[in-house]
């Protein structure tokens, strides 16, 4: 994997066109991700058919994987690619299938684990699904618990793929003028990194001293006095 392309955004300076704000935006289909299908009224075609053996889960249900070919099968159609399609790209591809064999099919389809990861210097980070596929950064922000007391606000670091290409942009969230950043939207698969304060390490320093420090001037008090 390429390493990240930064672009720092300013309020001068050119901002990188990965993380410009694009209505139309729609998550693209991956490898690895976990896919349900259903068919109304033709439960023998959907994905979690009693007549097919399916992965399943008391948080996802009954779902395909992504292959490291882009594919995943689907009944009575069998291999189906699905990688970098969008899910109405997907619907519309398989409705048109399956029109051969039902009058118009109302598909459901649903990638189950669309998620962003945020790591570093909050109440709980991890890894978030999302139902949408853009989310405002202060909602995943929030979702995380909000900011440790020694989060660098001001670098907050996001992380995207981009086709072949990993980019990276840094976000100050200080700037209160700063609308870009505020409402920057966030994507599945992003990551998310909120780095600590350079005094971080420097005060805990000085918390692990103190109580030495304390205490030989305690002692040395008490030497002083039997003296």
């Amino acid at each position: 994997m390429e390493q990240p392309k930064e672009e720092v955004q300013f309020q001068h300076k050119k901002v990188d066109s990965a993380f410009l704000y694009d209505e139309h935006y729609e998550y693209q289909i991956c490898k690895d991700d976990k896919v349900s299908m259903s068919i109304w009224d033709h439960d023998n075609m959907s994905i979690g058919s009693l007549f097919g053996i399916y992965n399943s889960n008391e948080v996802y249900g009954k779902w395909v994987m992504v292959d490291a070919q882009g594919n995943i099968t689907v009944p009575k159609v069998g291999k189906f690619h699905i990688k970098d399609l969008t899910v109405i790209q997907a619907k519309d591809s398989l409705t048109k299938i399956f029109s051969k064999w039902i009058i118009n099919p109302v598909i459901e389809l649903k990638v189950l684990n669309k998620e962003i990861t945020i790591l570093g210097e909050l109440k709980t980070p991890g890894k978030y699904v999302v139902e949408r596929d853009m989310n405002s950064l202060l909602d995943i922000i929030a979702r995380a618990g909000d900011f440790e007391m020694y989060a660098n606000k001001k670098s907050i670091k996001i992380i995207r793929q981009k086709g072949n290409e990993v980019r990276m942009i840094n976000v100050d969230l200080t700037a209160s003028n700063n609308y870009f950043n505020r409402n920057l939207q966030v994507h599945p698969g992003d990551l998310i990194v909120v780095p600590s304060k350079k005094s971080k390490d420097f005060e805990r320093r000085i918390s692990a001293i103190i109580p030495i420090a304390t205490s030989v001037t305690a002692a040395t008090l008490l030497v002083t006095t039997l003296l």
